[in-house]
């Protein structure tokens, strides 16, 4: 078989191989291993290639009269022989070990010790991944982290040696969902072993009821390391993007020439048209405003804080402490379920916001919006963003005549099913078609777009709803 008819048969079966294994789990567990080993490996086809070269050398200074093409063709078979033995290692990687996975690779040294962490969070003994030992390669597969701290903070430990960041991430949050970590992380020292990300703060917040007290502090330091590190990534783009809206939003009559908004002078004096000269006649300039010393707009983030809206959340208070930063912006946060609370007064922290928060419960989303609603006193000059998957829990009709009544008065509604980077959300299509049909589109929105979206509603632009298409 060719080394390509070899490659293709090999990834096919890799497909097959990943979309049959057991769990939901299962694609995550073989990209986590293809791009560790894909590092890890280089140096070990490198060492082959290098003694495979080596033996070649020899041989070949040990035979003078060998004709030159010898050494090619070993060469050859060497490479071929370490891209077999690593084709082998990967897929009982993936597979899990033991009789069924008909490799035959027996895994040693790092390798046995990195299958040991899949095993334990992604093994499930003979009716699961595979059968193979933690450690040996041999014997049991099945998940299980024990009941102890240590025994899991050591697993943490492993996992943050053999995979990258982004792997262990996911990997954390398997483990919390499958094994039922969650009550551990009320230890501190559990808080200090795991890789803080957006996922993590939304399980704490789920568990602050119940934290003890001890745990608070810890709690909130690892908060308060991933709101920072998305106020490094988020903050710059958003405030210029904002600003630059800011000044296109209010127009002037007597611009400096940088200033001109030349597309609405043009239309503003197309009655002044010279066809002998092919050429307006701009008797009245419009240009671009400046920066803002008082508050130009006011922008309402009404949040949805049910369970499943949990990393939304992080991002919408971030962002909410971004935009009461900016003095030409008058920013309130309301989050809800059944119940509506403001956290306005909180914005200046947005740790002190999430922790305000009580992610899980019903939802009310009209009555969230009557407050909004009664909070609104430039309608004009009001960008109001609901954040929720609308799983209404409250009237239906009222809702929507709410929302057209804001519409209707001037306001700028924005309806984001999601605030986060997790993809497509599971969302009440029938109710995100009747605002739709309302002239307020509802879409899942990633961190980084969030900028233009608020951008788009302050210029009073379309607004850049992505294309899901292509996904559908």
């Amino acid at each position: 078989m060719s080394d390509t008819t070899a490659d293709t048969t090999a990834d096919t079966t890799a497909g097959t191989t990943t979309g049959t294994t057991t769990g939901e789990t299962a694609d995550m567990t073989t990209d986590a291993v293809i791009d560790m080993t894909t590092d890890a490996t280089t140096d070990m086809t490198s060492d082959a290639m290098t003694d495979a070269m080596t033996d070649t050398k020899t041989d070949a200074s040990a035979a003078p009269g060998t004709d030159a093409p010898a050494p090619v063709a070993d060469v050859a078979t060497a490479t071929a022989t370490a891209t077999d033995a690593e084709r082998l290692r990967r897929w009982r990687l993936v597979l899990g070990g033991g009789g069924a996975d008909g490799t035959g690779c027996e895994l040693r040294g790092q390798d046995a010790a990195m299958d040991g962490a899949l095993a334990a969070l992604y093994g499930q003994g003979e009716g699961g991944r595979g059968k193979g030992g933690a450690g040996s390669g041999g014997g049991k597969r099945a998940a299980g982290l024990g009941a102890s701290a240590p025994g899991v903070a050591r697993w943490l430990g492993d996992i943050r040696t053999y995979f990258p960041s982004s792997v262990v991430q996911v990997m954390q949050r398997d483990a919390i969902d499958r094994l039922g970590l969650s009550a551990m992380l009320l230890e501190p020292e559990m808080l200090t072993a795991v890789e803080a990300d957006v996922h993590l703060v939304g399980t704490l917040l789920s568990l602050n009821k119940v934290m003890p007290e001890t745990t608070k502090e810890t709690a909130r330091a690892v908060v308060r390391k991933v709101v920072e590190q998305l106020e490094k990534r988020l903050t710059a783009r958003t405030r210029a993007t904002l600003t630059g809206a800011l000044d296109r939003s209010a127009r002037i009559s007597r611009p400096r020439h940088r200033d001109i908004d030349w597309d609405r002078t043009i239309r503003a004096n197309l009655k002044n048209y010279l066809p002998e000269y092919r050429t307006v006649v701009p008797e009245r300039l419009i240009g671009y405003g400046r920066a803002a010393q008082s508050v130009k707009k006011d922008v309402v983030l009404c949040i949805d804080q049910s369970g499943s809206m949990a990393a939304s959340v992080v991002y919408a208070s971030v962002f909410g402490a971004v935009l009461a930063s900016m003095r030409a912006i008058d920013t309130r946060l309301v989050v809800f379920d059944t119940a509506v609370v403001d956290l306005t007064d909180q914005l200046d922290d947005p740790v002190d916001v999430l922790f305000g928060t009580q992610l899980g419960g019903g939802t009310d989303i009209n009555r969230a919006l009557a407050y909004c609603q009664s909070r609104i006193s430039r309608p004009a000059e009001t960008v109001v963003v609901l954040i929720s998957d609308l799983y209404e829990g409250g009237i239906r009709d009222e809702m929507l005549k709410r929302v057209a009544a804001m519409k209707a008065s001037g306001v700028q509604f924005v309806t984001l099913l999601a605030l986060s980077d997790e993809g497509a959300p599971a969302y009440d299509r029938d109710h995100a078609a009747a605002l739709a049909a309302l002239g307020a589109p509802a879409f899942a929105c990633t961190p980084d777009l969030f900028p233009e979206v608020m951008a788009a509603a302050i210029e009073k632009r379309p607004l850049p709803v992505p294309d899901t298409t292509e996904r559908r």
